[in-house]
């Protein structure tokens, strides 16, 4: 099969099409034909060297999230048999031909979605749902900010918010951005390019934050944060926090917290998949939550989807598509 491998550390041109044996799925695995397969920005930081993939995954070939068609079954499949539609979060491995996944970490794709639509979803989903309402606690009518709200993440995070009852607020680098994620369902969304996000909510008061940039943001979230505020992180682009107000959090009484996803066990991700298949997959059915791709490249040119990403120029998703 063909297999986009990371040759050495590095930029995107490092990225070069290798053949690769075609994985046999073990006892509880389904072997997928993958059709399309989502970008993330982990797989920038793992082609630079920046993070490794996880004990046990695939360590050169990039990729988290595929659509495609079930092939292939290890002896105690039950769900599923070949033939079936299903899209997948995996640990690694997507920008191939095929890839083994558990069966249980797989999820039907709605009639309404495209392979290259369904591709879009399964890392944001997991981390939205994990985070946002697990980890967060987001309930009807509360207070949401998510930070990057043209990001996968973001897109996905604003329509599930408001699909759920909460208010939801954004933070995005231009006009047109912002403009997509109030398109989608917020409320209001901030160029943080122009304005301070701290001064545009602090009277508004926000009682979830899922905060994916880090840095100096810490500061200001705590500060518009309500009493029994939940701050939630899933990355830190631009670094640690600089101050920590220990006074401030315990007055407020705020919870801090965060986590990956990416080495999380079978077990924990079948779980998250059984509760997306309950309260999300019927919203996406039903027509209620929009995928949004920004541009979709052959598996071939993925350095230059890699590109795209790091251009930070593109609004929602950018897929792989295999040819």
């Amino acid at each position: 099969m063909k297999a986009i491998i990371i040759t050495k550390p590095g930029g995107p041109e490092v990225l070069k099409i290798e053949e690769r044996p075609t994985p046999i799925p073990s006892e509880n695995e389904v072997l997928i034909k993958v059709k399309a397969a989502g970008l993330n920005r982990s797989d920038i930081a793992q082609r630079k060297g920046n993070y490794p993939a996880p004990s046990g995954a695939i360590q050169d070939v990039l990729g988290l999230e595929v659509a495609g068609i079930v092939e292939g079954l290890g002896k105690t499949v039950k769900r599923w048999k070949k033939g079936d539609k299903v899209m997948a979060l995996i640990t690694g491995g997507g920008y191939a031909d095929y890839v083994t996944v558990d069966e249980g970490i797989c999820l039907p794709i709605a009639n309404n979605l495209t392979f290259e639509e369904s591709a879009s979803l399964p890392e944001t989903l997991f981390t939205v749902w994990d985070n946002v309402f697990r980890r967060g606690e987001l309930k009807l009518g509360e207070n949401f900010l998510i930070h990057g709200g043209s990001s996968g993440i973001g897109i996905t995070a604003i329509q599930l918010a408001k699909a759920f009852g909460a208010k939801v607020f954004a933070t995005a680098g231009s006009d047109e951005k912002c403009k997509a994620c109030e398109d989608l369902g917020a409320d209001i969304c901030i160029n943080y390019k122009e304005k301070d996000f701290e001064a545009e909510l602090k009277e508004k008061g926000i009682d979830v934050i899922l905060d994916m940039v880090g840095g100096d943001y810490f500061s200001g979230n705590i500060n518009i944060l309500n009493p029994d505020g939940r701050l939630v992180y899933i990355n830190a682009m631009n670094g640690n926090p600089k101050e920590l107000n220990i006074m401030k959090i315990m007055q407020k009484r705020i919870m801090i917290t965060g986590s990956t996803l990416r080495s999380r066990d079978i077990k924990f991700k079948s779980a998250l998949a059984k509760e997306i298949e309950e309260h999300v997959l019927p919203l996406i059915k039903q027509g209620k939550f929009k995928t949004v791709i920004d541009k979709t490249f052959p598996l071939s040119q993925a350095s230059k989807a890699h590109e795209l990403m790091e251009s930070s120029e593109h609004i929602g998703k950018i897929v792989l598509v295999n040819e």
